[in-house]
């Protein structure tokens, strides 16, 4: 017999005995307690997507007009709105542990462009690579990011951006598309790309040896989703 599954409206966040935390929507039987982050920003929905070793949460939450508004919590603080890139929507996907925050934001001219935010600078456009649009999925405690933007050409490529290089295109298998997942603190990232013959595998890339497919477990797909900082991978595969 399933148990009954509990979805909340409301950003929460369960915080288990030995301090684990989930985001909802999620099923908590005991030992776990419930935690609520109320809403200031007079919508009726929000969703937290990420927490650092702080306990500090971003994620977004609807405005009373309904738009989506990219949110920091902490307990000491509550839910404070992060603003946008001068359009109406914003959302966060991920925080490292110095409190900087990435994810992307409708542009005043309704692109979509990936961001980071701090509180020494807001939130800040991190560009494309020639495109239209981007996506920032994550960020390590060295501020290097990773996701994926589109090319003046037309295709989407796994991006790295730092302070110091700004936004790099991080190639392909062989195919016309590319997506970074994660990064850890050696700066290795772990993703999916497209192969030349239209398969997507997942990749490892570091600066050292570029992009290697980690190929798959017998099918035609996968993806690697995270990695740590012993490079262990982990991710979906078809067999």
């Amino acid at each position: 017999m399933k148990r009954p599954a509990i979805f909340l409206r409301l950003a929460l966040i369960a915080l288990a005995t030995l301090g684990i935390f989930f985001a909802v929507p999620l099923l908590f039987p005991p030992p776990f307690t419930a935690e609520f982050i109320p809403n200031p920003f007079g919508g009726r929905q929000s969703e937290a997507s990420a927490i650092n070793n702080h306990g500090q949460v971003v994620g977004w939450a609807y405005t009373a007009s309904g738009e989506p508004h990219t949110f920091l919590w902490s307990k000491e603080t509550g839910m404070t709105d992060l603003g946008n890139l001068g359009g109406k929507f914003s959302y966060a996907y991920a925080i490292n542990d110095h409190r900087q925050i990435v994810g992307w934001a409708y542009t005043a001219s309704s692109e979509i462009h990936a961001f980071l935010w701090s509180k020494k600078t807001g939130m800040t456009d991190l560009g494309t690579l020639g495109g239209n649009a981007s996506y920032a999925n994550a960020i390590n405690n060295h501020g290097q990011i990773v996701g994926a933007a589109g090319t003046a050409s037309g295709e989407r490529r796994a991006f790295l951006w730092s302070k110091k290089t700004s936004m790099i295109d991080l190639g392909n298998l062989g195919g016309e598309y590319s997506f970074a997942s994660a990064i850890n603190d050696h700066g290795q990232i772990v993703g999916e790309a497209r192969t030349a013959s239209g398969e997507e595998h997942a990749f490892l890339w570091s600066k050292e040896t570029g992009m290697i497919d980690l190929g798959t477990l017998g099918g035609k797909t996968s993806s690697a989703d995270a990695i740590n900082n012993h490079g262990q991978i982990v991710g979906r595969a078809d067999t």
